[in-house]
């Protein structure tokens, strides 16, 4: 064990005992977003890092710095789920792992935050709320969207019906891959452990850095991304499952991976309307307050609404903006505020922001994406029987 692990470890420090109200969070993936995410954590008084678990050592050691002095060290995901000082767990691992993930955290009796997407296929995912609502257990997806003012405002403004009838969504994000992926490991990590239910393969760092775009892993830059426009979009028109998805994809710029990177979807809805993304990685540099819009066509007016801007034009006036808000820096709350109304729900055990069957919608849509581009034609989705019709 690494000199300054053991240091950082219940092995080399003890603990002090926190007052009840404490809760305990343990962290099971402590990459960039599962660090950061921890660090909004431990902004909130009600909360102390307990435990930090990763199979990639470099990882690892990064977490337990973040986390500082006293955190335990796991190298396996169950051992930190067997630890009965963890009260609540934050998952943030590649999403092939997420299912097996959230059932062991639900059956050793902890609350969980679980990053998005939140699964891996739909048949995961119908599993996952069935798991999530016998358990009994606090469920938070990380679609952060759903705590940020700016689009509850947005909300609020449709339900008032400033817009009219909306029947038609346009959204679209402009990534970009400045440096490719890393190409060698810099410490030694548990292959086998972060493969899971994946298929067996050799050792290779550009799935492991870039697992997103492989289908063994992940569902591409579609989903890692579509995932967050989806869900604003169904919290924005009070929607819920698709009734069909089209799609069609071609290749990026990047050489890794075998899942497009260049995305139309259409999604249709029961409420009658119908919602289009595009994503692509591109070779420009956008300001992140600039790389995404979702606009709402009502037949009243449109509104348009970005990271940290919300406008609404009337049909009267299609250029002069009734509102034009900027908020700097609302997005970054949005995933603190998120994080809060977690832990509220975890003290209050009430029902949180995004619980699994919301986080199961957005992530449907992606996948039915997927599926249709695989397949060359619509989809649909069958509510009754909880599958994807081709």
């Amino acid at each position: 064990m690494n000199r300054r692990i053991f240091l950082m470890t219940g092995s080399g420090a003890a603990l002090a005992q926190s007052p009840a109200e404490t809760l305990h969070l343990g962290l099971i993936g402590a990459g960039g977003r599962g660090r950061r995410v921890m660090t909004h954590f431990a902004e909130n008084p009600r909360v102390k890092t307990k435990a930090v678990c990763d199979i990639y050592e470099p990882n690892l050691e990064k977490g337990l710095s973040s986390a500082g002095a006293g955190t335990k060290a796991y190298r396996n995901y169950k051992k930190l789920l067997d630890d009965p000082e963890i009260d609540i767990v934050l998952i943030a691992t590649p999403e092939h792992q997420h299912h097996r993930m959230l059932l062991d955290a639900l059956a050793a009796g902890k609350d969980v935050y679980l990053e998005k997407p939140l699964c891996h296929t739909p048949e995961e995912g119908v599993d996952m709320i069935r798991a999530e609502q016998e358990s009994g257990k606090i469920v938070q997806v990380g679609m952060q969207r759903r705590s940020y003012n700016l689009y509850q405002e947005a909300r609020d403004l449709r339900r008032a019906g400033k817009l009219g009838t909306v029947r038609m969504v346009r959204t679209y994000w402009l990534n970009n891959r400045l440096s490719p992926p890393a190409s060698k490991f810099t410490g030694p990590i548990d292959w086998e452990q972060w493969l899971g239910p994946a298929p067996k393969v050799a050792k290779d760092p550009l799935r492991f850095f870039d697992w997103r775009n492989w289908s063994d892993y992940g569902g591409g830059i579609v989903i890692d991304q579509g995932a967050h426009i989806y869900d604003s979009i169904h919290m924005i028109m009070d929607a819920g499952y698709p009734s069909a998805v089209n799609a069609s994809a071609c290749s990026g710029h990047s050489t890794s991976g075998d899942l497009p990177e260049s995305w139309i979807v259409t999604a249709e809805y029961p409420e009658d309307f119908m919602a289009v993304f595009t994503i692509n990685y591109s070779a420009m540099k956008y300001a992140m307050r600039a790389d995404q819009l979702n606009s709402y066509d009502g037949d009243e007016a449109r509104m348009d609404i970005g990271r940290e801007m919300l406008r609404v034009f009337p049909k009267s006036a299609p250029d002069e903006p009734i509102l034009d808000k900027d908020q700097r820096g609302g997005f970054r709350q949005a995933t603190i505020d998120h994080v809060n109304n977690f832990i509220e729900s975890v003290v209050s055990r009430k029902t949180p922001a995004a619980p699994v069957e919301t986080g199961f919608q957005s992530a449907l849509v992606l996948q039915m994406a997927n599926i249709s581009v695989k397949k060359g034609r619509r989809v649909r989705w069958n509510q009754q029987t909880n599958r994807v019709e081709i």
